[in-house]
């Protein structure tokens, strides 16, 4: 059976983006040839690639110096601890599955009341076999690493406040599967806001309240210093004018 195909949008002035446009400088047509093939891999794969670039330029017949380069040099993806992907794929993939979704939805609805139109034995069990192919289209699943890359793009606003290894350490923690890896630690808690957990987090993260205690002491010391050493100034300059006076 042939496999199912689908499309994807491209911009067609994408090359005109700066972080292309930097792509291209470095490693010209081909690099650009080389991340369309990536995207294209992405959205076969849920947009979740593992970091394995060596398997990546086997497959694409390049050099894996340059695929490495590519997905990490030009701020064109974005990365979990063990893949990376693609937040623009990411969204057209959650756009197309929406758009598959209603559509499949809205012809169950309209196959279930082309049955109850029917006064017939067989009636009841198709209301209940649509209901039933409903019920499977709700249930679809994405891969694990898949809600992983996108939890993980929950945390890029706050990389500024908490910083990157601060917001590894909490990903790893949150990401960690279930033993069935069905699930991960995040998606088993009842209630979630982000923005509470992480200040919980950084309350009871040691290094973190250590880094902030550090640099609050230092601005502290550098003040200090800075009165001394301007009193010493004022008591020389001082010192000196008088002498200048008495001469």
């Amino acid at each position: 059976m042939a496999k199912d195909t689908f499309y994807f949008s491209h911009d067609y002035n994408s090359r005109n983006d700066i972080k292309i446009k930097k792509l291209i400088s470095k490693h010209g047509l081909l690099g650009y040839g080389v991340f369309w093939a990536i995207i294209e891999e992405l959205y076969n794969n849920a947009n979740a690639l593992p970091m394995d670039y060596e398997t990546i330029a086997f497959d694409l017949r390049t050099n894996e110096n340059i695929v490495q380069s590519i997905v990490c040099d030009f701020d064109l993806f974005v990365f979990d601890s063990t893949t990376f992907g693609s937040m623009s794929v990411q969204k057209r993939l959650e756009e197309r599955d929406s758009k598959s979704v209603k559509a499949r939805e809205s012809a169950n609805k309209r196959w279930a009341k082309d049955a109850n139109a029917l006064q017939s034995e067989c009636e009841p069990n198709a209301i209940k076999e649509s209901k039933g192919k409903e019920i499977k289209v709700k249930e679809i699943k994405e891969s694990i690493d898949s809600r992983k890359l996108k939890f993980a793009f929950t945390l890029e606003p706050f990389l500024t406040t908490y910083g990157r290894d601060f917001l590894n350490e909490f990903f790893k923690y949150w990401t960690e599967p279930n033993k069935s890896k069905t699930k991960f630690r995040q998606e088993l808690e009842k209630t979630w806001d982000l923005e509470l957990r992480l200040g919980t987090w950084a309350k009871n993260d040691k290094n973190f309240n250590k880094g902030k205690k550090d640099f609050s002491t230092h601005i502290t010391t550098v003040l200090q210093q800075r009165d001394i050493d301007f009193k010493q100034f004022e008591q020389q300059h001082g010192n000196s004018e008088d002498t200048k006076r008495l001469d």
